[in-house]
């Protein structure tokens, strides 16, 4: 399985997330041109939010294709309305100082994260992940984090490239930026996106790094690559999928050991104000048992539920990235669990304490999380498809409030 899967194989796609007014989804991506514009210090320019222009509806596609059985498909989601900065020194969707701000995070962005290491498992590679991550950083004010001054580290894999899968990882890298801008950030790309060579990505990943991001999934049926992410003392979270309540788990964010990260919809950072986004994946296994950690909780499952906390996710609430892989690239709007995947992956290193870095003391302290109470992802209820008082499916226990829960 060394090739890259097309567009055409496999069963047919889930169905799409819920198209409404405010969730407006497109097929097709239409050509724009670029803004170019030198990048400002960020102390310069507000964030489009703090300018009343952010977030708004627009509409948005998958950036990686469905994928057949014994592959993994990210989870991200582009804008296809908005390229370029919406003015100078200010680019479309939330900023860093945004989503910290939203999750109660900026004192512990700022002084938190030093030493530690979030590792990042995508597939294929991105020739301008480390350029790129420069420009995002420059623009809005962090630290430089390079290769040369050792912050910055990617794990190349194999040689073959992939546009939906560069622009995941630029989303990926950017998200570590703005929650855990003191963070060293290690980027593993997997030979292609076979869960053989995720897998082995992901081997990698936990061998040098307490907290790992997964922005991709499959469906679960499998169990040949578990163990690869059942590792002690490290916090690894993985995408609960983009396509609404799934009667088919997605693996690996189903697995107990993982934390399944689903979706929000982001409207306001401050106040905060968040519901379900109708794309976050929810599901129960038919293959794992309920974890102790969810005895006691009405999940709607026998077994195994999913998520178990969530964020930030509709591209109409997106977030800024920069990605210049195409020649039309440059300043784009990312949404999808994969924009929450990292993000939570981050806060867990905010937290600093490997100790915790597990699902048991997540759901202990679900008190310090944002509950989210309102949104649905489907059409079969409460608990599994519509949100309300504490767990729920689309957004698990809720959203970070600081880093107590973790």
């Amino acid at each position: 399985m060394s090739s890259t899967p097309p567009a055409t194989v496999g069963a047919p796609a889930a169905s799409a997330p819920t198209v409404t007014q405010s969730e407006t989804q497109s097929e097709t991506q239409p050509e724009m041109q670029p803004v170019t514009e030198a990048a400002t210090p960020a102390s310069l320019h507000p964030s489009a939010a703090a300018l009343g222009l952010w977030p708004k509806p627009g509409p948005a596609v998958r950036v990686c294709p469905p994928v057949p059985a014994g592959y993994g498909r990210c989870q991200a989601w582009v804008r296809t309305d908005i390229r370029g900065m919406l003015r100078k020194g200010t680019p479309a969707g939330y900023s860093p100082s945004d989503l910290q701000t939203a999750y109660g995070l900026t004192t512990y962005s700022q002084d938190k994260g030093s030493g530690e290491t979030v590792a990042i498992v995508d597939a294929y590679d991105d020739p301008n992940a480390a350029s790129d991550l420069s420009v995002y950083r420059s623009e809005f004010g962090l630290s430089s984090c390079t290769s040369s001054n050792g912050c910055f580290t990617k794990v190349k894999e194999g040689t073959q490239t992939n546009r939906g899968w560069a622009e995941e990882e630029s989303l990926d890298v950017d998200m570590v930026s703005a929650i855990c801008p003191n963070c060293k950030i290690m980027l593993v790309e997997a030979a292609t996106s076979s869960l053989a060579n995720l897998a082995t990505a992901e081997k990698y990943a936990t061998a040098h790094a307490h907290y790992v991001s997964n922005s991709w999934s499959g469906n679960e049926g499998t169990k040949t690559y578990d163990g690869d992410f059942n590792v002690s003392a490290t916090a690894i979270t993985a995408a609960t999928g983009d396509n609404g309540y799934n009667k088919t788990a997605q693996w690996p964010a189903i697995l107990p050991t993982v934390t399944a990260v689903g979706g929000t919809s982001l409207t306001s950072y401050s106040p905060r104000t968040e519901t379900a986004w109708s794309g976050a994946g929810s599901g129960c296994s038919k293959v794992y048992n309920k974890p102790t950690f969810q005895s006691g909780l009405n999940t709607g499952c026998s077994k195994r539920a999913q998520a178990d906390t969530s964020a930030d996710a509709n591209p109409n609430t997106g977030v800024a990235v920069y990605d210049s892989y195409l020649s039309s690239g440059g300043w784009l709007v990312f949404g999808g669990t994969s924009v929450s995947t990292p993000i939570v992956a981050s806060v867990f290193a905010l937290a600093g304490d490997t100790a915790d870095n597990n699902d048991t003391y997540l759901y202990k302290h679900a008190a310090d999380l944002n509950d989210v109470t309102s949104g649905s992802n489907g059409s079969c209820g409460a608990p599994l498809c519509k949100a309300g008082a504490g767990w729920d499916g689309p957004t698990g226990l809720g959203t970070p409030n600081g880093i107590g829960a973790f």
